[in-house]
């Protein structure tokens, strides 16, 4: 299938946390987040679900560095997206990936803060047929920023080209804290998602490490 190619970003402690049982997500420090902002500009697409802007309400633009905002794209299944979103405030162009739940409503909202409303799937987005639809637009890399779930859907459909964690010194524990990837899972470690590791690079107190994704053969 022709798709971009996809770059999954993170921040996680070192037992693979991306918030805290509380919620709290600031696990990057200034020199990281400095590093993914760059990276912003060199995409043409930021990709996040639905759960992320409902719980952090990112902005998803350049702003630590020179550059470009790219398009941002949210998997919204049923279009919950709020109205006074950061995403939906037209610093840079944002695209709603819905399914065929959404209703009436919803999209007459939507389309009053205008923003392009893609549906893709029936019960839920279809999320390699959204990558194509993506790459018929021109889209040819995509930095996906989480959560958990859609992290897991992608992975699910093999569609993550590359990996880039930052490791922060921390361990944070608990059963209720979200990890970088959740879902149903792989029942047997052999099905797990390979990976090749590329380089290791140390930055402010954690690790950056970056990987590619092995495909089958």
């Amino acid at each position: 299938m022709e798709k971009p190619d996809v770059i999954l970003n993170a921040a996680m402690t070192v037992d693979g946390k991306i918030t805290s049982i509380s919620d709290d997500s600031d696990i990057s420090c200034s020199r990281d987040l400095d590093r993914v902002h760059e990276l912003r500009d060199e995409v043409d697409a930021i990709m996040v679900g639905i759960g992320t802007v409902l719980a952090d309400d990112p902005k998803l633009t350049v702003r630590r560095v020179e550059g470009e905002n790219p398009l941002r794209v949210v998997v919204d299944s049923d279009g919950r997206v709020p109205l006074d979103a950061s995403v939906l405030d037209g610093s840079a162009p944002s695209l709603i990936a819905a399914s065929q739940n959404i209703s009436d409503a919803s999209v007459g909202e939507l389309d009053s803060k205008d923003v392009e409303i893609l549906t893709v799937g029936e019960d839920k987005v279809d999320l390699g047929g959204l990558l194509k639809e993506l790459k018929d637009k021109g889209i040819e890399r995509i930095l996906l920023e989480g959560g958990s779930r859609i992290n897991w859907g992608m992975f699910q459909a093999g569609l993550v080209d590359e990996v880039r964690l930052f490791v922060k010194s921390c361990v944070l524990g608990g059963s209720g804290a979200k990890s970088l990837v959740e879902g149903i899972g792989f029942k047997e470690v052999s099905k797990g998602v390979s990976l090749e590791l590329l380089r290791t690079r140390r930055i402010g107190d954690g690790l950056l490490l970056s990987y590619k994704v092995i495909g089958d053969d």
